[in-house]
């Protein structure tokens, strides 16, 4: 059994994007899961004057997400299922970053990432990524900008045990692979891209 799962950015009006992106996967051929790490609890609005980030991002922290992904995984492995790829989108990113330091997973695809410090970058491409992993971000995004993915890139390649990928995709912003107009040929062109590189990378390491 092939199966993917997805960890989604924090925001519920990337839900039904996520959950079509979730159907074409499927429709590819694999099993796919979209757990609800937020239990609930998802930024509804980031403008909004009441809310309060940084107490809900100690409550639902990519440690956090790391932990129960892993809960995911293994729940997933008792079932039966044999081969394990993940893809996470922005909060989801950084959660995917850590969880790369494991073998539960084949595969794993990185895509517009939130904020990666200096030293996670530089522990997590020089000691501990043990999967195949590609990395698709956006030319424009104050949170991962193409220089850092970048310097991930090179430092992918120097390990030889596993393959990488980086890819900028020009002239759209962070969460362009979910959060689009689908009225914008160009900005549906790009998505509908960066699912191509997805599926195409999860078909050659998962399956």
């Amino acid at each position: 059994m092939y199966l993917i799962f997805l960890i989604p950015p924090v925001s519920p009006s990337h839900l039904n994007q996520s959950l079509k992106l979730a159907d074409k996967i499927a429709a590819a051929g694999f099993l796919v899961v979209v757990p609800d790490f937020f239990y609930g609890d998802p930024i509804i609005d980031y403008n909004d004057p009441n809310f309060d980030v940084k107490s809900w991002g100690k409550v639902h922290n990519p440690d956090k997400g790391y932990e129960d992904a892993k809960a995911v995984i293994a729940a997933l492995k008792s079932k039966g299922v044999s081969a394990i790829g993940a893809a996470g989108f922005c909060w989801g990113g950084m959660v995917l970053v850590k969880l790369a330091s494991s073998t539960d997973l084949r595969a794993a695809v990185v895509l517009h990432p939130g904020s990666i410090t200096e030293d996670e970058m530089l522990k997590f491409t020089v000691s501990d990524v043990k999967i195949h992993i590609a990395i698709l971000g956006a030319e424009i995004d104050q949170w991962s900008p193409p220089e850092k993915l970048k310097q991930f890139g090179e430092k992918l390649l120097a390990k030889s045990d596993f393959d990488s990928f980086v890819k900028i995709f020009p002239g759209v912003a962070h969460g362009w692979t979910l959060r689009y107009n689908v009225d914008d040929e160009s900005a549906v062109k790009s998505a509908e891209e960066s699912h191509l590189d997805m599926l195409n990378w999860f078909t050659k390491y998962v399956k």
